[in-house]
């Protein structure tokens, strides 16, 4: 296996993108979306994104494995030290290392940005079942994320509820 390059997204990347973040829309709760965005939308989100913030995909062989990205926590100024982040990987290459090389260098750029403090929204179940496990909380647990809220049954997904969790991850020591 070639080696894993990370870089940062270009719009080009939108279809390949689009590609993994399908499964997630069609197949679980992993999303919260219900409509699958078209590669169009995906692309728009893209330049949308790099506008302001990192978005980074993990690429071996000119294939895209995955992807993480950050945007705004809350679009107002005192909260601008702080970045909500994403990350999703391809089903085939989910336990493969690529979500933690991903999530490092996109907090190294979030560092180096001013940013301290990031935030990840967590779909987890009440019981795990076909469409959510607890996986997603346990990596980004072991990435040192804790949880710092939680929203019991608020996203509804294939005719069930789901809670929505919120982990906090600090990064870099502001000066407050």
């Amino acid at each position: 296996m070639n080696e894993i390059t990370i870089r940062s997204a270009t719009p080009a990347d939108a279809a390949a993108i689009w590609s993994i973040y399908r499964y997630y829309v069609k197949h679980t709760a992993i999303s919260f979306e219900i409509t699958m965005p078209t590669a169009e939308q995906i692309r728009q989100r893209i330049e949308k994104v790099l506008a302001s913030f990192p978005y980074l995909v993990a690429e071996n062989a000119g294939q895209i494995l995955g992807y993480a990205y950050a945007g705004p926590f809350i679009p107002r100024e005192a909260y601008a030290h702080c970045a909500e982040v994403s990350i999703y990987i391809s089903r085939e290459n989910r336990r493969s290392g690529i979500g933690r090389q991903l999530y490092e260098k996109l907090t190294e750029q979030l560092v180096a940005m001013g940013i301290t403090q990031i935030y990840a929204c967590i779909g987890v179940p009440e019981v795990e079942d076909e469409y959510l496990n607890n996986n997603s909380a346990q990596f980004h647990a072991h990435m040192g994320f804790q949880e710092v809220g939680r929203f019991r049954n608020c996203g509804k997904k294939f005719g069930r509820c789901y809670h929505m969790i919120w982990m906090e991850k600090i990064i870099a020591h502001s000066g407050h």
